[in-house]
């Protein structure tokens, strides 16, 4: 990609949005837009990317071939006992999408909304970034239909139970290692190990990552995410053409790694003027204080508390799409940036921290205004990182240090972000179609010598 591709449109006309804006609900047309794409199916479009990156770079077909549908996808009924006494039946998945290049990996999604071609396409995802990043796993997901916060902790407890016995023979430290993603945390790894444990007859910590330190959990894992998220941008600034001092930020998704990452944002002299999460949004032009809005939200429940003169509130979370700034970060589910309202993003930069937070159609949009996007594959992939990080203690049964954990993981992903970055220069393409064709080359080289004569 030429520099001046790359820089973005540093020269752009911001307009913020307010209450009277046609953007998002209110706009009846762009509304109608966006729920016919979200009803697109997400693995389509993951497999959409994939195959765009292979013909930008001649990638040999069997390989394609290969990665167009996973290699084992496992489908169960599991049956919770509730605190009641009534038995509810819950619907489960695990995709291992390929392990050409190692034991797969992949995060557990426990979501009412999830399904088996969502759990599909985050697989896909994972296998493209643990190649992008240079791990030695291959790619999987794990996904639990389920409201968790309809449920009591015995309740939530009783049911990753109930999924490690209907998943313990797909799992195993050399096979295939789970980790949490949205709706699971540390203490459901927790329960993971242990139930798999009681399983097995001994410990096995390596069956699972992202477990509390004193369980096998690794230093850093639980700010991983968002700290690679700001490796990979300290590395890409100066090609986005972003200069901290001068660049102002909006977070759509304030959690975990939403709220790390604005930490690291806030250290290097970018200034945070919006953030969002599930009970809606506040911006502020002059600023926002992420003590006191940390605060607001661990107090409340949401960034929506945070109540300051000049601050504004959005009742609708999406309303953060279109705020006056420059560098966007979508953090939370995905398609939070679509067809329908691509055209109300006005920054220079959009950041996914989130898996799939912008549909192809609003790639296409966003490539038209000039507006730059680093993928999720390489923003987000500090986490599956630091998760094979915390693999190799467990396996060694030797833990690092935090030092250690952070050190390596910026180098890792310092020399990922330079791969990406130069392939876009040597094809002349985005930032996203480049981290595919990095990650498509060395799985190329590793399933070539596999493939059938």
């Amino acid at each position: 990609m030429a520099a001046k591709q790359i820089a973005g449109r540093k020269a752009a006309k911001n307009t913020r949005i307010s209450s009277k804006s046609t953007s998002g609900k209110s706009d009846g047309k762009r509304s109608k837009a966006s729920a016919s794409e979200a009803s697109s199916d997400l693995f389509d479009m993951a497999c959409a990317r994939v195959v765009d990156a292979a013909e930008r770079a001649s990638i040999d077909a069997d390989a394609i071939a290969t990665l167009r549908y996973p290699k084992e996808t496992l489908a169960a009924n599991l049956l919770l006992r509730r605190d009641d006494g009534t038995l509810e039946t819950v619907k489960a998945w695990r995709c291992r999408y390929s392990d050409a290049l190692g034991p797969t990996k992949g995060g557990l999604r426990i979501h009412p909304d999830t399904c088996m071609r969502e759990v599909m396409a985050l697989a896909l995802w994972m296998t493209c970034k643990c190649a992008l990043v240079d791990l030695p796993f291959g790619g999987a997901k794990g996904g639990i239909a389920f409201d968790a916060k309809s449920h009591s902790p015995m309740e939530r407890q009783r049911l990753m139970h109930a999924y490690v016995q209907a998943f313990r023979g797909m799992v195993g430290p050399d096979r295939d290692i789970p980790a949490p993603d949205v709706g699971t945390g540390p203490r459901e790894m927790a329960w993971f190990a242990d139930a798999y444990a009681q399983w097995v007859g001994h410990p096995e910590p390596g069956v699972v990552t992202g477990k509390p330190v004193a369980n096998g959990g690794s230093e850093g894992r639980s700010g991983a995410t968002g700290q690679g998220g700001f490796h990979v941008l300290s590395v890409l600034s100066q090609r986005l053409g972003l200069e901290p001092k001068d660049t102002r930020v909006a977070i759509l998704g304030f959690g975990n790694a939403g709220s790390e990452l604005a930490k690291h944002l806030r250290d290097a002299g970018y200034r945070l003027v919006g953030a969002a999460d599930s009970g809606g949004a506040v911006y502020s032009e002059d600023g926002l204080r992420l003590e006191a809005l940390t605060e607001a939200k661990r107090r409340r429940g949401s960034v929506t508390a945070f109540r300051r003169k000049g601050v504004e509130a959005f009742e609708d979370p999406a309303e953060l799409v279109g705020v006056d700034c420059d560098l966007l970060i979508p953090a939370a589910l995905q398609s939070q940036i679509h067809a329908g309202n691509a055209a109300d993003v006005k920054v220079r930069v959009v950041l996914e921290l989130a898996n799939g937070p912008v549909t192809p159609a609003a790639d296409e949009i966003l490539r038209k205004a000039g507006t730059q996007v680093v993928p999720d594959i390489l923003a987000n992939a500090g986490g599956v990182t630091v998760s094979y990080f915390e693999w190799l203690q467990n396996r060694s049964r030797d833990p690092w240090s935090a030092d250690t954990v952070r050190q390596r993981l910026e180098a890792r992903l310092e020399q990922a972000s330079h791969a990406v970055a130069d392939t876009a220069v040597e094809l002349d393409c985005d930032l996203r179609q480049a981290a595919y064709v990095v990650a498509l080359r060395r799985l190329e080289r590793a399933i070539r010598p596999l493939a059938p004569e």
